[in-house]
């Protein structure tokens, strides 16, 4: 067993996303090497070139995402503030990122909020949906978009409210959710780094209106 550091900085408050975007950027950074030993070493180099190349452009990207999205989701904050229960949705990479967004939702917000994959929404959660509990799902364009939009229309025909984050440019979902946060696009594999920063947001905004102590 080898320990390694992640590299992930000071800790600006007791519960920030430093540690998920961090773990993140490391399992891919650990996958690229282990990957160019394998019998497919050429073709995972080519495409771990292009990892690296997206990586180094995340930096710029968050900026760009806070800048153009935070007062959209001060007004998201504003409208769900007082909700009792959250459930947040992803497929494939993004599903990990729904739990992360439900798990903060609940440590610095203080409301019940359930992470769920979207492909198994149909067992349990979706008998708890209504108009009083936002569902946010993380839908952005990639290999299973389709499966992902297919569950927003599920969660519309039982009059459940739906917040969605997506790519820039993709404008479908506009007419079936009450918000939708566009995010810029980038590499599947790495989508997570981006789409947690919005759901990390959303809760602290929702938690500074609440009176919540977010550093605590």
């Amino acid at each position: 067993m080898h320990n390694t550091c992640k590299w992930s900085g000071w800790r600006s408050g007791w519960r920030n996303c430093r540690r998920a975007v961090a773990g993140v950027r490391s399992l891919i950074s650990w996958s690229m090497p282990l990957g160019m030993m394998c019998r497919w070493g050429h073709t995972i180099q080519w495409r771990g070139r292009e990892l690296v190349l997206a990586l180094s452009s995340l930096p710029n990207k968050i900026e760009d995402l806070i800048r153009l999205n935070e007062t959209k989701i001060i007004e998201i904050a504003k409208g769900y503030r007082f909700a009792h229960h959250c459930l947040f949705l992803g497929r494939g990479y993004n599903y990990p990122v729904a739990l992360e967004g439900a798990l903060k939702m609940k440590e610095i917000s203080y409301i019940h909020a359930e992470g769920y994959p979207a492909a198994e929404m149909k067992h349990g959660p979706i008998a708890l949906i209504d108009h009083l509990m936002p569902v946010v799902f993380v839908a952005m364009k990639d290999s299973i978009y389709d499966k992902v939009k297919s569950n927003i229309q599920e969660v519309r025909a039982r009059k459940g409210t739906v917040i969605a984050i997506t790519d820039e440019g993709n404008d479908e979902l506009d007419s079936l959710c009450e918000f939708v946060i566009h995010i810029p696009t980038v590499a599947e594999e790495v989508s997570p780094i981006l789409t947690v920063v919005p759901l990390q947001l959303l809760s602290y905004h929702i938690a500074v209106m609440r009176g919540c102590d977010v550093d605590m």
